[in-house]
């Protein structure tokens, strides 16, 4: 049986399932309160990959590794 990929687009809504450095505590809050957004954008990072922008629900936007987010 073959997994498929999930592609992940703007408009997507995703899961924040783990986060590798250091964040504001108010962020560490809002994610333990409500870890889904909607991705708004891609961007590079450091040249090692690619960034997803996602807006949370308090109106503020964060970006991730793509390996710290999952569809929702």
């Amino acid at each position: 049986m073959s997994q498929q990929a999930v592609t992940i687009d703007i408009g997507s809504k995703v899961r924040v399932t783990r986060v590798r450095d250091r964040i504001p505590k108010a962020l560490v809050e809002l994610l333990k309160s409500d870890a889904n957004g909607t991705v708004t954008d891609f961007r590079t990072v450091d040249g090692k990959g690619i960034g997803v922008v996602v807006k949370l629900s308090d109106g503020s936007t964060n970006w991730f590794f793509e390996d710290e987010i999952a569809p929702a």
